[in-house]
């Protein structure tokens, strides 16, 4: 990778993540019952009611907010992270599509695509699956008093996931989207070998989704990448189960204060 290959896909990740804004406000419109009505009210004249946030640093780094603009919340880090396993899998040969399961408005899959242009790879796919209409109800006994499927900041549509790949110029048959729940999808997604699955579905069941149906897929010496393993206990204990279940020891790696990944070892 030349340089300037290497620029272009910092200035990515900066971008995907709202990095480039370290340190300067932002602005949210704000969301309550009342300030709705009076929104709707305003937006007629191109006016509304805004909540003004200070992240710092490290918050945008670290991927610990909810950036009102960026096509990704997970920060630099984990960017990172996503770059450095696509570059080894590639490196070494590894046979596999790339897969990510949740991704809310799409950065993380946009940069997975990018980096794939950048190192001239064209027989991996990037898979793209998600509701597309936020997290499915709690069924799961790991999974409840969790209330993320009532945060619609996390329900965003396909169309605007497209949409935020053709800015990018990112947009073409190497990317694949997969429509609905993971228990509906996965199962049935015509996927033959992975090389990088990356799970970022917060709930004990949608990270079980995932490795029950795409784990046996993931090639040897492919990377399995776990965005919620530190912040949701039920993720986690999806992750510890599934390891203890099929005796998977390779040693877990910490990405940041919440991503882990391991390499597949056998």
């Amino acid at each position: 990778m030349t340089e300037i290959e290497r620029l272009y896909l910092d200035l990515l990740k900066k971008s995907l993540s709202d990095s480039l804004r370290l340190d300067k406000p932002m602005f949210r419109i704000k969301d309550n019952v009342v300030l709705n009505v009076v929104n709707k009210i305003l937006m007629t004249v191109n006016y509304s009611v805004i909540k003004v946030l200070f992240p710092k640093r490290e918050d945008l780094i670290e991927g610990k907010m909810l950036p009102p603009t960026a096509e990704s919340m997970i920060g630099f880090k984990r960017l990172d992270n996503i770059q450095y396993c696509i570059e080894e899998v590639v490196k070494n040969k590894i046979e596999g599509d790339i897969l990510e399961t949740g991704a809310w408005r799409g950065g993380a899959t946009i940069l997975m695509r990018a980096v794939l242009k950048v190192l001239n790879v064209t027989d991996k796919k990037v898979w793209v699956a998600d509701s597309f209409e936020g997290l499915p109800k709690p069924s799961f006994e790991a999974d409840m008093g969790d209330k993320y499927y009532l945060f619609k900041g996390l329900n965003v549509g396909l169309e605007e996931v497209k949409e935020n790949f053709e800015r990018y110029s990112m947009l073409d048959d190497q990317v694949v989207f997969l429509k609905g729940w993971f228990k509906d999808t996965l199962p049935v997604a015509p996927i033959d070998k992975l090389s990088i699955l990356r799970l970022d579905g917060d709930m004990y069941e949608s990270t079980m989704d995932g490795l029950n149906n795409m784990y046996h897929k993931l090639s040897i010496g492919g990377y399995c990448i776990v965005d919620d393993y530190g912040c949701v206990p039920a993720c986690k204990t999806a992750i510890e189960e599934f390891r203890a279940k099929h005796e998977i020891t390779d040693e877990i790696h910490k990405v940041d204060w919440t991503g882990v990944y391991w390499k597949k070892t056998k």
